[in-house]
């Protein structure tokens, strides 16, 4: 097994349960104790885990921030359907911002063929899906680049933003909760999404439901920024109600269908 695998299962396994241990990992990845305890140690060095004895714990904060290793399989199913419903919401001719993220990045796959649509986006991954079509007009923010990521941030996005105006926003967060609102782990891709809010005419949140009633370390907006919310599944009562009483308009991506044998 491969080093990037390994570090998805170490993860999740802590995920799940909040630490590992060294023996259990080498037994079940089928590898030596040395070599789990270097996937440790490198898996420390990115502040995604704290090394103990015997193992590792989680080092999870409201600023600590998954991997993007580790997000871009996180619920992808219902990152897929919630992806395949946005894209019905956009129109041909239409103006989007692109805001980073896993979700993000389907909805992106699913706009290749689409006709005289102009993105901006500060999402190198975006860009990379997007670059070669014809009839999508791409618009980079520029900005310092955030390692791991691929997203830009600092003053160039902050104006790039500024100086334009968009149909449609559709926006990713890391956590939200009826009361404390839109939440995200990084300050920096934070101020940059305010940004985003202030461009967009109208603003379509992306959020699976494992990002429902959480918060995270840098606020974003409030629940009022938002006027339509994609998601795969209905939030509790308290976020519905809040959303029902701010006029959100939520959508529940339905279950794909399989594909017939």
């Amino acid at each position: 097994m491969v080093a990037e695998n390994r570090y998805l299962v170490i993860l999740g396994e802590i995920e799940d349960h909040g630490s590992v241990s060294v023996v259990d990992l080498a037994r079940r990845l089928g590898v030596s104790e040395m070599t789990i305890r270097r996937d440790l140690a490198d898996l420390e060095k990115e502040g995604s885990l704290r090394r103990v004895h015997g193992g590792a714990v989680s080092a999870r904060g409201r600023s600590y921030e998954p991997p993007l290793v580790l997000r871009a399989v996180e619920n992808k199913t219902a990152k897929q359907k919630i992806a395949a419903l946005a894209a019905s919401l956009v129109a041909d001719g239409d103006s989007l911002a692109l805001d980073v993220g896993t979700t993000t990045l389907e909805l992106a796959n699913h706009l290749a063929g689409r006709r005289n649509l102009t993105v901006i986006t500060s999402s190198l991954y975006i860009a990379n899906r997007l670059f070669s079509q014809p009839d999508i007009r791409l618009i980079l923010s520029g900005g310092i680049l955030r390692n791991g990521e691929a997203s830009l941030v600092g003053d160039l996005a902050h104006r790039a933003y500024a100086d334009l105006f968009v149909d449609r926003l559709f926006l990713g967060v890391g956590a939200v909760h009826a009361q404390s609102g839109l939440t995200e782990y990084n300050w920096d891709d934070a101020l940059v999404k305010q940004a985003m809010i202030r461009c967009a005419k109208e603003v379509i949140l992306l959020a699976d439901a494992s990002k429902f009633n959480r918060i995270a370390f840098a606020r974003v907006a409030p629940l009022s920024a938002v006027h339509q919310l994609v998601c795969d599944r209905l939030p509790g009562k308290d976020l519905l109600d809040e959303c029902s009483r701010l006029g959100v308009v939520v959508h529940v991506a339905p279950e794909r269908e399989e594909e017939p044998a």
